[in-house]
Formats: structure tokens, C-alpha cells, sequence
């Protein structure tokens, strides 16, 4: 965001050094990152696999012989599942290496090297936690997130000032992510009928941005949480599991079940706002991360959005007498705002905007 926008957030400070503390097992997990509130995943025995997101193959979508079979069924993967993989995306193999060499070497930067991008007072973006409260509660994960586009709500402090290999790659990954993003609003758009100008002029060069996450291991990760659950107050989200180490967990009919992904493909999951567009038609699904006892994961996470002069709202092409909205409109920027103004809860942003009735009459 611009710093004239800095003061909304009602951020007080934040913290780094996530990884000193998971580099010294023996002191312990301190008390601020214990959630005991936490509910335990799906118990599944040896014998049974892991449940398997749907999967759908982008060539197939695009232009394959069964592409009208293949896009009904991804209407009914983002009205039931909300999270979906998908492969042939078209991201190079020798990008995604070199992505993540970059990462981690970043991620090993000595931490006076990182502090130069800690999120500031007042501020989301940048390194760290943000802390809003005495007692808040965090997550076993060190963050990078910063707003990528448009370019002119760059931080100058934060992608201009990143390691020259770590950022040229990033930008080519974001890059390639961006042309894959747009295709899949398209097609998620059309699902549900949405006119595809509609479609456009909410995302095209909209609000993007980018979190680098790294979940160092845990000697008692039952205790901890990568990160909070919550679902996203995206467009869509397009997640790549950098080094292979899973930790995924999405919350499906009541329960919490661990992903298991296809090495290379992305994960992609539709966020508050497709929730709102649709007017209901799909559903944004509450997601958390684990954290492994031996392993770092590695995750970085792209989220599209509608241009910030946007407005927020159903999708004026499939609201009708039969259809009424559901939910309320608001400018993209205020969505923004209000959504980093307070601590990660479940659904708890999106029910904000939810149109509620009493007797059938709206609020």
C-alpha cells in the first residue's frame, strides 16, 4: 500500500528470528506460539491414502477434446472443494529449481541481512509477524509478503532491494504465475456464466501480491500452527510447495485434511472475493498450514485480486429477481484495508460482507 494508507492497519510492531528460536529445541517452544485451541487433523490409519484434491490438467482446460466436461467439473471443484491442483501450467521444471534455490538461500540470510525489510509501524508488507495485540498468539512460520502489482505500489524498500538472482527469478516466476492466474479467472469466471469483460476489468492489472514462507522444523509441532486458519480474502491463490515438503491442510466437511501434492503442480484455491463475485456459487474454504518435526517447508503463495478502484461485490451479470445479491459491495482499497486491520479468524472477514436477513427482510 502507499504510506499515505500506512495508519489504517493499527499494526504496533513486529517480530523476526522465528529461526533462532527453532534452532534451539532444547529451550523449548515459548508460550506465544502454543495454541492449545487447536482442533487435530482427520485421524486416517496406515492403510487408508490421503484424500486427493481434484486435478486438472491447464492444456485440457484451454483447448482439449473434453474441455466442456473438464470445466463442468471444475465448477463443481469450486463450489465443493474450493481448492483444486493443477498441472502443465506452464511454468518451466528449471524455473521452479532455481526458485528454489533462491528461496532458501534467502531464507538462510543471517538476520541483521533481513531485518532491512521488516514490516514497519503501521505496515503488513515486508518480513516478519505483524503484532497487534499483548497476547496474540503466532505462527510457527517466518514471513515475506509485499504487493507486486501494480508496480508503482511497490515498496521501495522491499522487491527493489532483494538479492539481484533471488529478485530477477521472482520476477520471471511472477511473471509466468500472472499469465497462469488470468487464464484460470477466465475459466472460473465462466463457469458460472460471469460476463468475461466483467471478469477483466476487475482483474486485469489488479491488486497482486506475494508470500514467501518458510516453517522451520518444530520438536513438538502438534503444540503449533504454520499459520493460522483462515481463508483468503483473494481472487484466487496460487500456491507452489517450494521444496517438496507438504504441510497443507484444508478444512472439508467439518474435518481437517493434510494435502498431498503432485511434485510440480500448483495449488490453486478460490478466495473470499470469487466467493463474493459468484454470489455464493463457490465457496472459499478455510486452509492452515502444519509444520513438520524434521523439516523446513518452503512455500511462496501468489494472490490475484480486483484493481484497487475496484468495486467488490456479485457479479452484476448474475444478479436477477431469481438471483439477489447475497452479499454487500465495497471498493477493493477498503476491502483491502479492512482485511489487514485485524488477526486472522476462520471466515470471520468474509461474514462481514455477507447480506444477512431477519424474517426476509435485509439488513
Amino acid at each position: 500500500m502507499a504510506s499515505s494508507h500506512a495508519s489504517v492497519f493499527g499494526s504496533t510492531h513486529s517480530v523476526l528470528g522465528m529461526m533462532d528460536i527453532a534452532n534451539k529445541p532444547e529451550n523449548g517452544i515459548p508460550e506465544m506460539y502454543i495454541r492449545p485451541e487447536l482442533e487435530p487433523p482427520s485421524p486416517l490409519d496406515e492403510t487408508t491414502p490421503l484424500p486427493t484434491i481434484p486435478i486438472f490438467d491447464l492444456k485440457t482446460l484451454v483447448c482439449g477434446n473434453t474441455r466442456d466436461t473438464e470445466l463442468e467439473k471444475l465448477y463443481l471443484t469450486c463450489k465443493d472443494w474450493g481448492f483444486f491442483q493443477v498441472v502443465n501450467h506452464g511454468v518451466s521444471s528449471q524455473l521452479l529449481e532455481k526458485l528454489k534455490s533462491e528461496t532458501e538461500k534467502f531464507f538462510k540470510l543471517p538476520n541483521e541481512e533481513k531485518m532491512k525489510y521488516q514490516i514497519r509501524p503501521g505496515d503488513v508488507q515486508g518480513y516478519g509477524t505483524v503484532i497487534r495485540c499483548k497476547d496474540q498468539k503466532l505462527d510457527w512460520g517466518d514471513r515475506f509478503y509485499m504487493v507486486i502489482n501494480p508496480v508503482e505500489r511497490r515498496k521501495p524498500y522491499l522487491f527493489p532491494e532483494l538479492p539481484t538472482s533471488l529478485r530477477d527469478t521472482l520476477e520471471s516466476y511472477i511473471s509466468e504465475t500472472r499469465k497462469l492466474g488470468m487464464i484460470l479467472l477466465g475459466l472460473i469466471g465462466k463457469t458460472i456464466n460471469m460476463d468475461i469483460k466483467e471478469m477483466e476489468k476487475l482483474f486485469d492489472n489488479g491488486m497482486q501480491s506475494v508470500r514467501m514462507t518458510c516453517y522451520p522444523p518444530c520438536p513438538q509441532p502438534e503444540l503449533v500452527v504454520g499459520i493460522t486458519p483462515h481463508s483468503d480474502a483473494t481472487g484466487i491463490t496460487i500456491l507452489h510447495q517450494v521444496n517438496g515438503v507438504e504441510g497443507l491442510e484444508i478444512k472439508k466437511d467439518g474435518v481437517w485434511i493434510p494435502v498431498t501434492f503432485l511434485p510440480d503442480a500448483f495449488v490453486v484455491n478460490v478466495g473470499d472475493i470469487m466467493e463474493i463475485l459468484s454470489n455464493g456459487a463457490y465457496t472459499s474454504i478455510e486452509h492452515r498450514a502444519a509444520v513438520n518435526r524434521e523439516k523446513e517447508r518452503i512455500s511462496i503463495a501468489m494472490f490475484f485480486n480486483p484493481k484497487f478502484e475496484a468495486e467488490i461485490g456479485p457479479g452484476k451479470s448474475l444478479i436477477s429477481v431469481e438471483n439477489p445479491p447475497l452479499f454487500k459491495s465495497m471498493l477493493m482499497e477498503d476491502y483491502f484495508k479492512d482485511f489487514f486491520s485485524r488477526n486472522l479468524n476462520g471466515k470471520s472477514h468474509l461474514e462481514k460482507m455477507r447480506i444477512k436477513t431477519f424474517d426476509g427482510v435485509k439488513d
